[in-house]
Protein backbone atom coordinates (compact mmCIF):
# COMPACT_ATOMS: atom_id res chain seq x y z
CA UNK A 1 0.00 0.00 0.00
CA UNK A 2 1.81 3.41 -1.04
CA UNK A 3 2.18 5.84 1.46
CA UNK A 4 1.03 8.97 0.85
CA UNK A 5 3.11 12.01 0.74
CA UNK A 6 3.21 15.39 2.69
CA UNK A 7 3.08 18.36 0.02
CA UNK A 8 5.75 20.63 0.60
CA UNK A 9 5.01 23.86 2.06
CA UNK A 10 5.09 25.73 -1.07
CA UNK A 11 2.62 23.50 -2.77
CA UNK A 12 0.43 24.19 0.08
CA UNK A 13 0.75 28.05 -0.41
CA UNK A 14 1.00 28.42 -4.40
CA UNK A 15 -2.95 28.38 -5.23
CA UNK A 16 -3.21 31.59 -2.62
CA UNK A 17 0.22 33.03 -4.62
CA UNK A 18 -1.03 32.63 -7.64
CA UNK A 19 -4.36 34.08 -6.63
CA UNK A 20 -2.36 37.22 -5.25
CA UNK A 21 -0.16 38.11 -8.15
CA UNK A 22 -3.61 37.49 -10.51
CA UNK A 23 -4.34 41.04 -10.39
CA UNK A 24 -0.99 42.48 -10.39
CA UNK A 25 -0.12 40.35 -13.47
CA UNK A 26 -3.55 41.40 -15.34
CA UNK A 27 -2.77 45.29 -14.18
CA UNK A 28 1.09 45.07 -15.61
CA UNK A 29 -0.39 43.48 -19.22
CA UNK A 30 -2.92 46.16 -19.45
CA UNK A 31 -0.91 49.43 -18.48
CA UNK A 32 1.97 47.46 -20.86
CA UNK A 33 -0.46 47.61 -23.63
CA UNK A 34 -1.79 51.14 -23.03
CA UNK A 35 1.58 52.44 -22.87
CA UNK A 36 2.72 51.28 -25.88
CA UNK A 37 0.27 53.15 -27.84
CA UNK A 38 1.03 56.57 -25.53
CA UNK A 39 4.82 55.46 -26.36
CA UNK A 40 3.73 55.62 -29.84
CA UNK A 41 2.07 58.67 -30.33
CA UNK A 42 3.72 60.78 -27.72
CA UNK A 43 7.40 59.78 -29.04
CA UNK A 44 6.07 60.31 -32.81
CA UNK A 45 4.83 63.73 -31.56
CA UNK A 46 8.09 64.70 -30.03
CA UNK A 47 10.49 63.60 -32.96
CA UNK A 48 8.55 65.32 -35.15
CA UNK A 49 8.54 68.70 -32.95
CA UNK A 50 12.16 68.31 -31.79
CA UNK A 51 13.26 68.33 -36.03
CA UNK A 52 10.52 71.02 -36.64
CA UNK A 53 12.53 72.83 -33.72
CA UNK A 54 16.15 72.35 -35.30
CA UNK A 55 15.32 73.44 -38.27
CA UNK A 56 12.92 76.78 -37.15
CA UNK A 57 16.22 77.48 -34.95
CA UNK A 58 19.01 77.03 -37.97
CA UNK A 59 16.95 79.62 -40.13
CA UNK A 60 16.52 82.03 -37.70
CA UNK A 61 20.14 82.20 -36.78
CA UNK A 62 21.12 82.38 -40.90
CA UNK A 63 17.97 85.08 -41.21
CA UNK A 64 18.22 87.12 -37.79
CA UNK A 65 16.09 89.86 -39.78
CA UNK A 66 13.78 87.79 -38.77
CA UNK A 67 13.93 89.15 -34.85
CA UNK A 68 12.17 92.23 -35.94
CA UNK A 69 8.64 90.38 -36.99
CA UNK A 70 8.62 89.07 -32.54
CA UNK A 71 6.10 91.46 -31.89
CA UNK A 72 4.27 89.62 -35.19
CA UNK A 73 4.87 86.57 -34.34
CA UNK A 74 3.28 87.66 -30.64
CA UNK A 75 0.11 88.67 -32.02
CA UNK A 76 -0.82 85.33 -34.06
CA UNK A 77 0.31 83.11 -31.04
CA UNK A 78 -1.94 85.33 -28.80
CA UNK A 79 -4.71 85.40 -31.89
CA UNK A 80 -4.86 81.75 -31.91
CA UNK A 81 -5.18 81.19 -28.33
CA UNK A 82 -7.50 84.25 -27.87
CA UNK A 83 -9.93 82.91 -30.92
CA UNK A 84 -8.97 79.23 -30.41
CA UNK A 85 -7.29 77.76 -27.63
CA UNK A 86 -9.27 79.71 -24.25
CA UNK A 87 -9.89 75.76 -23.20
CA UNK A 88 -5.96 74.91 -22.73
CA UNK A 89 -4.58 78.13 -22.37
CA UNK A 90 -2.70 77.18 -18.78
CA UNK A 91 -1.28 74.91 -20.20
CA UNK A 92 0.66 72.46 -18.06
CA UNK A 93 -1.10 73.79 -15.05
CA UNK A 94 -4.22 72.34 -16.81
CA UNK A 95 -2.87 69.21 -16.82
CA UNK A 96 -2.07 69.12 -13.16
CA UNK A 97 -5.32 70.30 -12.32
CA UNK A 98 -7.19 67.57 -14.36
CA UNK A 99 -4.80 65.27 -12.11
CA UNK A 100 -5.92 66.69 -9.02
CA UNK A 101 -9.73 66.60 -10.06
CA UNK A 102 -10.61 65.46 -13.64
CA UNK A 103 -13.36 67.01 -15.43
CA UNK A 104 -13.38 66.69 -19.11
CA UNK A 105 -11.12 65.38 -21.67
CA UNK A 106 -8.03 67.40 -22.49
CA UNK A 107 -8.86 68.84 -25.75
CA UNK A 108 -7.33 68.04 -28.43
CA UNK A 109 -6.43 71.30 -30.22
CA UNK A 110 -3.70 71.37 -27.59
CA UNK A 111 -1.07 69.44 -29.03
CA UNK A 112 -1.24 71.69 -32.26
CA UNK A 113 -1.75 75.01 -31.01
CA UNK A 114 1.30 74.38 -28.30
CA UNK A 115 3.01 73.09 -30.71
CA UNK A 116 2.78 75.81 -33.57
CA UNK A 117 2.97 78.35 -30.65
CA UNK A 118 6.65 76.99 -29.47
CA UNK A 119 7.39 76.73 -33.12
CA UNK A 120 6.66 80.24 -34.02
CA UNK A 121 8.62 81.22 -30.68
CA UNK A 122 11.75 79.96 -31.63
CA UNK A 123 11.38 81.31 -35.15
CA UNK A 124 10.77 84.88 -34.40
CA UNK A 125 13.61 84.75 -31.71
CA UNK A 126 11.60 84.20 -28.22
CA UNK A 127 13.31 83.05 -25.18
CA UNK A 128 11.46 79.56 -24.39
CA UNK A 129 12.09 76.04 -23.40
CA UNK A 130 10.89 72.55 -25.01
CA UNK A 131 9.56 70.59 -22.14
CA UNK A 132 6.47 72.47 -21.83
CA UNK A 133 5.25 71.81 -25.53
CA UNK A 134 6.13 67.53 -24.83
CA UNK A 135 4.82 67.41 -21.75
CA UNK A 136 1.30 69.31 -22.90
CA UNK A 137 1.25 66.94 -26.74
CA UNK A 138 2.15 63.73 -24.30
CA UNK A 139 -0.76 64.43 -21.59
CA UNK A 140 -3.43 66.04 -24.53
CA UNK A 141 -2.34 63.20 -26.66
CA UNK A 142 -2.57 60.71 -23.90
CA UNK A 143 -5.67 61.75 -22.63
CA UNK A 144 -7.37 60.85 -26.31
CA UNK A 145 -7.17 57.01 -24.97
CA UNK A 146 -9.93 57.60 -22.26
CA UNK A 147 -12.44 57.96 -24.31
CA UNK A 148 -11.70 55.18 -26.61
CA UNK A 149 -10.91 53.12 -23.75
CA UNK A 150 -13.98 53.86 -21.70
CA UNK A 151 -11.23 54.46 -18.55
CA UNK A 152 -12.44 55.34 -15.33
CA UNK A 153 -11.45 58.66 -13.91
CA UNK A 154 -9.11 56.79 -11.64
CA UNK A 155 -7.45 55.12 -14.36
CA UNK A 156 -7.62 58.56 -16.36
CA UNK A 157 -5.56 59.76 -13.98
CA UNK A 158 -2.44 57.37 -14.52
CA UNK A 159 -2.48 57.81 -18.02
CA UNK A 160 -2.40 62.02 -17.74
CA UNK A 161 0.73 60.80 -15.33
CA UNK A 162 1.78 58.42 -18.21
CA UNK A 163 1.68 61.11 -20.78
CA UNK A 164 3.47 64.12 -18.87
CA UNK A 165 6.17 61.06 -18.13
CA UNK A 166 6.02 60.11 -22.01
CA UNK A 167 6.51 63.63 -23.01
CA UNK A 168 9.51 64.50 -20.82
CA UNK A 169 11.20 61.39 -21.23
CA UNK A 170 11.47 61.80 -25.02
CA UNK A 171 12.21 65.32 -25.86
CA UNK A 172 15.19 65.38 -23.50
CA UNK A 173 15.90 61.33 -23.86
CA UNK A 174 16.21 60.80 -20.20
CA UNK A 175 13.66 58.11 -19.17
CA UNK A 176 14.17 57.72 -15.64
CA UNK A 177 13.67 61.38 -15.14
CA UNK A 178 11.02 61.63 -17.43
CA UNK A 179 9.39 58.87 -15.55
CA UNK A 180 9.88 60.30 -12.26
CA UNK A 181 8.87 63.90 -13.47
CA UNK A 182 5.42 62.92 -14.22
CA UNK A 183 4.96 60.87 -10.91
CA UNK A 184 6.55 64.34 -8.91
CA UNK A 185 5.57 66.79 -10.96
CA UNK A 186 2.19 68.02 -9.35
CA UNK A 187 1.82 67.41 -5.55
CA UNK A 188 4.68 68.57 -4.00
CA UNK A 189 6.18 66.49 -1.03
CA UNK A 190 4.64 63.09 -2.60
CA UNK A 191 5.04 60.64 -5.38
CA UNK A 192 1.79 58.65 -6.49
CA UNK A 193 3.02 55.37 -6.21
CA UNK A 194 0.28 53.50 -8.10
CA UNK A 195 0.93 54.88 -11.15
CA UNK A 196 5.24 54.05 -10.98
CA UNK A 197 4.51 51.01 -13.49
CA UNK A 198 2.83 53.06 -16.39
CA UNK A 199 4.81 55.83 -15.20
CA UNK A 200 8.16 54.42 -16.12
CA UNK A 201 6.34 52.04 -18.84
CA UNK A 202 5.46 55.13 -20.96
CA UNK A 203 8.60 56.88 -20.43
CA UNK A 204 10.54 54.02 -21.67
CA UNK A 205 8.53 53.43 -24.89
CA UNK A 206 8.56 56.71 -25.91
CA UNK A 207 11.74 57.62 -25.73
CA UNK A 208 12.54 54.28 -27.68
CA UNK A 209 9.84 55.58 -30.18
CA UNK A 210 12.20 58.84 -30.48
CA UNK A 211 15.32 57.10 -30.84
CA UNK A 212 13.74 55.09 -33.60
CA UNK A 213 12.68 57.89 -36.03
CA UNK A 214 16.48 58.68 -35.96
CA UNK A 215 16.43 61.75 -33.76
CA UNK A 216 19.36 62.58 -31.55
CA UNK A 217 19.88 64.79 -28.43
CA UNK A 218 22.70 67.21 -26.91
CA UNK A 219 25.68 64.87 -25.78
CA UNK A 220 26.54 66.20 -22.17
CA UNK A 221 30.13 65.25 -20.61
CA UNK A 222 30.95 62.63 -18.09
CA UNK A 223 31.68 64.01 -15.25
CA UNK A 224 34.84 63.14 -13.23
CA UNK A 225 34.45 64.53 -10.45
CA UNK A 226 36.78 65.10 -7.08
CA UNK A 227 36.63 63.14 -3.59
CA UNK A 228 33.96 63.47 -1.66
CA UNK A 229 35.11 65.55 1.95
CA UNK A 230 33.62 67.51 4.07
CA UNK A 231 34.35 70.65 2.08
CA UNK A 232 33.44 69.79 -1.00
CA UNK A 233 29.75 68.76 0.43
CA UNK A 234 29.67 71.99 1.93
CA UNK A 235 30.42 74.15 -0.74
CA UNK A 236 27.82 71.72 -2.97
CA UNK A 237 24.95 72.33 -0.15
CA UNK A 238 25.94 76.22 -0.09
CA UNK A 239 25.75 76.58 -4.46
CA UNK A 240 22.73 74.29 -3.89
CA UNK A 241 21.09 77.12 -1.84
CA UNK A 242 22.30 79.48 -4.38
CA UNK A 243 20.54 77.49 -7.23
CA UNK A 244 17.31 77.64 -5.07
CA UNK A 245 17.16 80.84 -4.40
CA UNK A 246 17.94 81.57 -8.26
CA UNK A 247 15.03 79.38 -9.14
CA UNK A 248 12.84 81.35 -6.63
CA UNK A 249 13.89 84.52 -8.17
CA UNK A 250 12.91 83.37 -11.65
CA UNK A 251 9.56 81.82 -10.91
CA UNK A 252 8.34 85.14 -9.12
CA UNK A 253 9.74 87.40 -11.80
CA UNK A 254 7.77 85.41 -14.46
CA UNK A 255 4.51 85.36 -12.64
CA UNK A 256 4.64 88.91 -11.87
CA UNK A 257 5.32 89.91 -15.57
CA UNK A 258 2.34 87.39 -16.51
CA UNK A 259 0.26 89.59 -14.02
CA UNK A 260 1.68 93.16 -15.40
CA UNK A 261 1.09 91.86 -19.08
CA UNK A 262 -2.30 90.76 -18.32
CA UNK A 263 -3.35 94.20 -17.77
CA UNK A 264 -3.60 95.05 -21.06
CA UNK A 265 -7.54 93.76 -22.21
CA UNK A 266 -6.64 92.44 -25.19
CA UNK A 267 -4.84 89.38 -24.91
CA UNK A 268 -3.24 89.19 -28.46
CA UNK A 269 -1.31 92.54 -27.70
CA UNK A 270 0.65 91.36 -24.66
CA UNK A 271 2.99 89.21 -26.06
CA UNK A 272 2.92 92.12 -28.92
CA UNK A 273 4.56 94.16 -26.41
CA UNK A 274 6.08 91.84 -24.99
CA UNK A 275 7.76 91.04 -28.46
CA UNK A 276 9.01 94.34 -28.99
CA UNK A 277 11.09 94.25 -26.02
CA UNK A 278 12.59 91.44 -26.45
CA UNK A 279 13.54 92.16 -30.13
CA UNK A 280 14.48 95.49 -28.72
CA UNK A 281 17.08 93.75 -25.73
CA UNK A 282 18.51 91.36 -28.79
CA UNK A 283 19.37 94.50 -30.72
CA UNK A 284 21.15 96.41 -27.47
CA UNK A 285 23.16 93.06 -27.00
CA UNK A 286 24.11 92.42 -30.42
CA UNK A 287 23.59 88.91 -30.30
CA UNK A 288 21.30 86.04 -29.88
CA UNK A 289 22.94 83.81 -27.51
CA UNK A 290 20.35 84.55 -25.14
CA UNK A 291 17.22 83.69 -26.79
CA UNK A 292 16.23 80.29 -28.10
CA UNK A 293 17.56 77.31 -26.58
CA UNK A 294 20.47 78.42 -25.86
CA UNK A 295 21.68 74.90 -26.05
CA UNK A 296 25.53 76.27 -27.81
CA UNK A 297 25.85 77.76 -24.37
CA UNK A 298 25.17 75.26 -22.36
CA UNK A 299 27.44 73.37 -24.00
CA UNK A 300 30.76 76.12 -23.28
CA UNK A 301 29.22 76.25 -19.66
CA UNK A 302 30.81 72.84 -18.96
CA UNK A 303 34.50 73.93 -20.50
CA UNK A 304 35.31 77.32 -19.38
CA UNK A 305 33.91 79.80 -16.40
CA UNK A 306 31.37 82.18 -18.61
CA UNK A 307 30.61 85.55 -17.57
CA UNK A 308 28.40 86.11 -14.54
CA UNK A 309 25.75 88.56 -16.96
CA UNK A 310 24.96 85.28 -18.69
CA UNK A 311 22.61 83.46 -16.30
CA UNK A 312 20.94 86.67 -15.47
CA UNK A 313 20.34 88.14 -19.14
CA UNK A 314 19.05 84.30 -20.01
CA UNK A 315 16.80 84.36 -16.66
CA UNK A 316 15.54 88.47 -17.49
CA UNK A 317 14.90 87.39 -21.45
CA UNK A 318 12.69 84.06 -20.71
CA UNK A 319 10.71 85.57 -17.65
CA UNK A 320 9.77 88.12 -20.63
CA UNK A 321 9.19 85.61 -23.36
CA UNK A 322 6.83 83.45 -21.23
CA UNK A 323 4.98 86.45 -18.84
CA UNK A 324 4.06 88.21 -21.80
CA UNK A 325 2.03 85.24 -23.33
CA UNK A 326 4.61 83.42 -25.95
CA UNK A 327 4.77 79.79 -25.68
CA UNK A 328 7.64 77.02 -24.72
CA UNK A 329 8.52 75.53 -21.95
CA UNK A 330 10.96 76.77 -18.84
CA UNK A 331 13.00 73.65 -18.31
CA UNK A 332 15.51 73.98 -21.18
CA UNK A 333 16.05 78.43 -19.89
CA UNK A 334 16.47 76.71 -16.61
CA UNK A 335 19.12 74.54 -17.67
CA UNK A 336 20.48 77.69 -19.17
CA UNK A 337 20.70 79.49 -16.06
CA UNK A 338 21.68 77.02 -13.98
CA UNK A 339 24.55 75.82 -16.10
CA UNK A 340 26.38 79.46 -16.44
CA UNK A 341 25.64 80.58 -13.01
CA UNK A 342 27.81 77.15 -11.90
CA UNK A 343 30.28 77.93 -14.73
CA UNK A 344 30.67 81.39 -13.26
CA UNK A 345 30.86 80.16 -9.66
CA UNK A 346 34.60 78.16 -11.05
CA UNK A 347 36.33 81.61 -10.79
CA UNK A 348 35.19 81.61 -7.27
CA UNK A 349 35.17 77.95 -5.46
CA UNK A 350 37.72 75.12 -5.96
CA UNK A 351 35.44 72.69 -7.90
CA UNK A 352 35.87 71.90 -11.58
CA UNK A 353 33.92 73.90 -13.89
CA UNK A 354 31.96 70.76 -15.34
CA UNK A 355 30.60 69.70 -11.87
CA UNK A 356 29.78 72.67 -10.99
CA UNK A 357 27.83 73.73 -14.40
CA UNK A 358 26.43 70.38 -14.01
CA UNK A 359 24.89 70.91 -10.49
CA UNK A 360 23.67 73.98 -11.46
CA UNK A 361 22.06 72.72 -14.66
CA UNK A 362 19.98 70.49 -12.59
CA UNK A 363 19.16 72.14 -9.30
CA UNK A 364 17.88 74.96 -10.29
CA UNK A 365 15.27 72.97 -12.67
CA UNK A 366 15.01 70.89 -9.37
CA UNK A 367 13.99 74.31 -7.51
CA UNK A 368 11.87 75.77 -10.16
CA UNK A 369 10.14 73.04 -10.91
CA UNK A 370 10.10 70.85 -7.48
CA UNK A 371 11.28 67.60 -8.50
CA UNK A 372 14.74 66.75 -6.91
CA UNK A 373 14.14 63.05 -7.60
CA UNK A 374 13.95 63.56 -11.04
CA UNK A 375 16.26 66.17 -11.55
CA UNK A 376 18.56 63.56 -9.87
CA UNK A 377 18.22 61.44 -12.27
CA UNK A 378 17.95 63.13 -15.09
CA UNK A 379 21.91 63.94 -13.55
CA UNK A 380 23.13 60.54 -13.59
CA UNK A 381 21.28 59.35 -16.71
CA UNK A 382 23.36 62.69 -18.47
CA UNK A 383 26.76 63.64 -16.27
CA UNK A 384 26.92 59.89 -15.25
CA UNK A 385 26.41 57.84 -11.68
CA UNK A 386 30.28 59.22 -10.82
CA UNK A 387 28.70 62.55 -9.64
CA UNK A 388 25.40 61.31 -8.26
CA UNK A 389 26.45 62.43 -4.46
CA UNK A 390 27.05 66.08 -5.58
CA UNK A 391 23.70 66.27 -7.86
CA UNK A 392 21.23 64.90 -5.43
CA UNK A 393 22.70 67.29 -2.74
CA UNK A 394 22.49 70.31 -4.73
CA UNK A 395 18.86 69.04 -6.04
CA UNK A 396 17.90 68.71 -2.12
CA UNK A 397 18.82 71.93 -0.99
CA UNK A 398 17.92 73.72 -4.42
CA UNK A 399 14.12 72.51 -3.83
CA UNK A 400 13.87 73.15 0.16
CA UNK A 401 15.39 76.91 -0.74
CA UNK A 402 12.70 77.71 -3.76
CA UNK A 403 10.37 77.51 -0.82
CA UNK A 404 6.53 77.03 -2.00
CA UNK A 405 6.86 79.20 -4.88
CA UNK A 406 7.44 77.18 -8.58
CA UNK A 407 6.84 77.52 -12.29
CA UNK A 408 3.85 75.39 -11.90
CA UNK A 409 0.99 77.80 -10.05
CA UNK A 410 -1.17 74.71 -10.05
CA UNK A 411 1.03 72.22 -7.80
CA UNK A 412 -0.24 71.39 -4.57
CA UNK A 413 1.95 70.85 -1.41
CA UNK A 414 1.20 67.65 -0.25
CA UNK A 415 3.83 67.85 2.28
CA UNK A 416 5.34 71.24 3.42
CA UNK A 417 9.20 71.69 2.76
CA UNK A 418 9.05 72.77 6.59
CA UNK A 419 7.00 72.22 9.48
CA UNK A 420 6.52 76.29 9.81
CA UNK A 421 4.68 76.23 6.33
CA UNK A 422 2.40 73.13 7.17
CA UNK A 423 -0.63 75.26 6.66
CA UNK A 424 -0.12 75.56 3.10
CA UNK A 425 -0.27 71.96 2.60
CA UNK A 426 -3.06 70.56 0.51
CA UNK A 427 -3.31 74.36 -1.25
CA UNK A 428 -2.05 75.35 -4.69
CA UNK A 429 1.14 77.41 -5.63
CA UNK A 430 -1.21 80.00 -6.91
CA UNK A 431 -3.33 79.98 -4.43
CA UNK A 432 -0.65 80.98 -2.18
CA UNK A 433 1.13 83.30 -4.01
CA UNK A 434 -2.31 85.16 -4.70
CA UNK A 435 -2.99 85.20 -0.66
CA UNK A 436 0.58 86.57 -0.12
CA UNK A 437 0.07 89.48 -2.04
CA UNK A 438 -3.27 90.26 -0.42
CA UNK A 439 -1.54 90.18 2.85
Amino acid sequence: MPVALRPSRFQLFRPALAIEQTPHLLFLVRWLLICAGVGLLVGSASAFFLLALDWVTAWREAHRWVIWLLPVGGFIIGASYHYLGQSVVKGNNLLIDEIHNPRQIIPLRMAPLVLFGTLATHLFGGSAGREGTAVQMGGTLADQLTRLLGLRPRDRKILLIAGISAGFASVFGTPLAGAVFGLEVFLIGSIRYDAIVPSFLAAVCADLVTKAWGVGHTAYPQLAVPPITAGTLLLTVGCGILFGLTARGFATLTHRLTRVFGRIAYPPLRPVVGGVLVALAVAALGTTKYIGLGIPTIVAAFQAPLPPQDFLLKLALTALTLGCGFKGGEVTPLFFIGAALGSALAVVLPLPVALLAAMGFVAVFAGAANTPLACTFMGLELFGASAGVYLALACAAAYLFSGHTGIYSAQVIGHAKHLRFGREQGRQLGEISAHRKKS
